[in-house]
């Protein structure tokens, strides 16, 4: 151990020699240790990308340091990790029309063709964000009302959790859709009693009318990209792991990083729907020399979501008797899926939100871990919504980690019981009963789904509680996590979750300088103004990425 400290130093001491190093003092500095103990610091010392050292309110600051920041007295903290949002989905979310918090059908449909009247060059009108849950008949909406604003160019625009859309006529003739067209495995074609459809389509029956548009280019693809990163580190992220991406988005994000680091790091899963999906596995892992970029997981979607009952069920819906939502694979071609990724050393991450799918995977999960003897690579359930109660002790048992977004929970509090009733929903968003039985949570967002502000991720682990402050005492509140506990699945724990926790989720000696300097003091304030706090600096590789 005295050799490696002192190897550390000599190291340090040759970079010290070679690079300039800025010394950032006058903050209240908060980071975890590994063993989750929280370490306080006045001053972070920095050489290029590398932290140097932290210094505490009682040690004297070194001289002659090249660059020296006054913090003035502001919060910093690490990077925080956004472990599982949607990044060409959420730059093309903010270049479409947003549907976000639309109150009624009849709004969406308005808003929509104000953005076609503004765009009148756009051959398809594209949007995201509707949920029919707001509305106060609650019901899918239909083509109708679209047709009836806008009938001569084709509308697209899905619901706010991505597993439903909503098309007008044209759309859907233009995709095909008539009468006789089947429900594709794991989709379906919402139909009126007639049997017409209605302009609705779940999961994979989205593909009948999003195969029809054109697909961007390489060179949008990178300005969509380009925007994501440019918004998103104004919350405060530094590194997002990427939900599944395909080969022409993989091929994006090589020639960003060629020519500059990635404003945030980018940690991307390779979609099991790409159709090069075993050929993108044999090329392996892919690792940016600046740590940026990198690829050593795949992304499986199991099943489909609760809001648009899509999500599997073992089970029917409570309220909607006989409908178990979709599961998107069958059982052969999940597994295979699964071995594939595992034989060739990926990570897996498999989106599972009802109980059925969460069964199904964590079963395949026993199987195929002992068999590829691949525990090592700390395979993942991205949501782990709704579970059984004997599947929970699972995770940790299989070294499965529960990839959650406490923000679901606050947004779905008003419609999850009304799906699954009172007993299924003890099992729900079930933070602290994972937490006790062992296993490590990653927190996200899952942007565009919900707003990427982390501290609104904080805020909802804490108290359970929307930003009115309801429910009251918050929604289960027995499942909340403390704040040392949401800070560490923010950073630490979703570190760990992407084999990163070497470089990243810590402010410690030799990991990387990525930091967020707040306008607020997280640890002092009071738990109901969380979701107040704001980035007022945010740092990557030891350089300021923020205006």
């Amino acid at each position: 151990m005295k050799n490696l400290s002192l190897a550390i130093a000599l190291l340090c001491a040759a970079r010290l020699s070679l690079a300039e190093s800025t010394l950032l003092f006058n903050v209240n500095g908060y980071t975890l240790s590994d063993n989750r103990e929280m370490r306080k610091f006045s001053a972070l010392q920095f050489t290029e990308d590398q932290i140097d050292r932290l210094y505490s309110p009682e040690e004297e600051l070194p001289t002659g340091i090249e660059t020296i920041i006054d913090g003035k007295g502001q919060a910093l903290i690490p990077g925080l990790i956004d472990a599982h949002g949607h990044m060409e989905s959420y730059g093309s979310s903010l270049l479409r029309v947003d549907l976000v918090g639309a109150n009624s059908e009849e709004e969406a449909a308005e808003r929509i063709l104000a953005f076609s009247e503004k765009n009148p060059e756009l051959e398809w009108i594209q949007g995201r964000g509707w949920n029919q849950v707001l509305w106060a008949i609650g019901e899918f909406p239909t083509a109708e009302s679209l047709d009836a604003l806008l009938s001569d160019r084709p509308v697209w625009v899905t619901r706010i959790d991505g597993h439903a859309g909503w098309a007008n006529s044209l759309a859907m003739e233009m995709a095909g859709i008539d009468l006789t067209t089947e429900n594709p495995t794991g989709g379906q074609i919402m139909r009126d009693p007639d049997g017409n459809a209605t302009g609705v389509l779940i999961d994979t029956a989205m593909r009948y009318v999003s195969s029809q548009i054109p697909r961007p280019t390489l060179e949008e693809q990178k300005i969509t990209l380009e925007t994501a990163m440019n918004t998103l580190v104004d919350y405060g992220i530094t590194s997002v792991h990427d939900a599944g991406v395909d080969s022409q988005t993989i091929r994006a994000y090589k020639e960003l990083v060629k020519m500059a680091p990635l404003k945030i790091r980018v940690n991307a899963m390779l979609s099991a729907s790409d159709p090069l999906y075993q050929d993108r596995l044999k090329e392996g892992f892919y690792r940016s020399s600046d740590d940026t970029f990198v690829m050593h997981s795949v992304k499986i979607v199991a099943d489909g979501a609760l809001g648009s009952r899509g999500a599997a069920m073992i089970d029917s819906y409570s309220d909607d008797h006989g409908n178990h939502g979709l599961l998107r694979y069958d059982d052969e071609r999940l597994e295979f899926l699964m071995r594939a990724a595992m034989n060739t050393g990926f990570q897996v991450a498999t989106h599972a939100i009802g109980d059925g799918a969460n069964s199904v995977t964590l079963d395949n999960y026993e199987r195929l871990i002992a068999e590829t003897n691949s525990r090592s690579r700390r395979h993942r359930i991205e949501h782990a919504q709704i579970l059984r109660y004997e599947d929970i002790a699972k995770f940790a048992e299989l070294g499965v980690i529960p990839s959650m977004q406490a923000t679901h929970a606050t947004s779905d509090k008003n419609m999850a019981e009304d799906r699954i009733g009172g007993i299924r929903i003890q099992g729900a968003y079930a933070w602290r009963k994972l937490i006790e039985a062992g296993a490590l949570i990653a927190n996200g967002s899952d942007f565009p789904v919900e707003s990427p502000n982390p501290f609104w991720g904080l805020h909802a682990a804490v108290t359970r509680q929307d930003r009115n402050g309801s429910p009251p005492g918050g929604w289960f509140p027995e499942e909340r996590m403390t704040l040392t506990e949401a800070f560490a699945s923010f950073t630490l724990d979703a570190a760990y979750a992407g084999h990163q926790e070497d470089i990243i989720g810590s402010l410690e000696v030799g990991k990387k300088a990525d930091f967020v300097i707040l306008d607020r003091d997280l640890f002092s304030i009071p738990a109901d103004e969380i979701w107040q706090v704001q980035a007022i600096e945010t740092w990557v590789n030891g350089e300021k990425v923020t205006d």
